[in-house]
């Protein structure tokens, strides 16, 4: 399932975002509220269960807490900066990271570093990264997440293209999509057009 989440705050920030003249200041202060309001709306209907705590007053309210942990995983380097984002909301989240590069000639990804706090399996996993090009790193960090036992994956990314959607659900039907934006397609150098250029670069102010 792939959903577009499609807010004039999501979608103004997002086109600022784009403009090649955007300081990787903003471009970083930008994805921060992005990530943050996008998983606002995908914890929207998520499930809780009932919770009592005493109050200053001495009486007992009752309301509600989440009924698993949830678990931000950036795949590095480029997700790293939709984790302060997600954090802000719900700062009880561990952190785990995925390390995978993208070969320059084959566009293959490969793994260099994994490592997921000791959580439940049912723990709500949301798999980050700026950009669903071709997919294949995406793909592959799903694997290694199921390999491990996770059975609760969401992936969260701010712009896709129907290539990388289609790698997602032809491998992983199971897991749900969220984007800010679905773009055009990929050029020859698997970039996302229109996109935001090399996310990494523009976060951290790499070339």
């Amino acid at each position: 399932m792939v959903n577009v989440l499609n807010h004039p705050l999501i979608t103004t920030k997002l086109t600022i975002m784009r403009d090649e003249n955007t300081s990787h200041h903003l471009f970083r202060e930008l994805l921060k509220e992005i990530s943050a309001l996008m998983v606002y709306e995908i914890l929207r209907d998520y499930k809780t269960i009932e919770y009592s705590v005493k109050t200053p007053t001495g009486s007992i309210a009752i309301g509600e807490k989440m009924d698993k942990e949830i678990v931000i995983v950036p795949i590095l380097r480029a997700g790293l900066g939709m984790v302060e984002g997600i954090l802000s909301l719900i700062p009880t989240s561990r952190v785990g990271h995925i390390g995978v590069y993208r070969d320059e000639k084959t566009f293959k990804a490969h793994e260099y570093f994994y490592k997921i706090p000791n959580v439940s399996k049912e723990s709500l996993i949301l798999l980050v990264d700026p950009m669903l090009a071709t997919g294949t790193s995406a793909k592959d960090s799903i694997e290694r997440l199921k390999k491990d036992g996770f059975t609760n994956i969401n992936l969260v990314c701010l712009v896709g293209v129907e290539k990388g959607i289609q790698t997602i659900r032809n491998e992983h039907p199971d897991v749900k999509i969220f984007l800010a934006a679905k773009d055009l397609y990929l050029n020859e150098k698997k970039y996302i057009v229109p996109g935001l250029g090399d996310a990494g670069d523009r976060i951290f102010g790499t070339k």
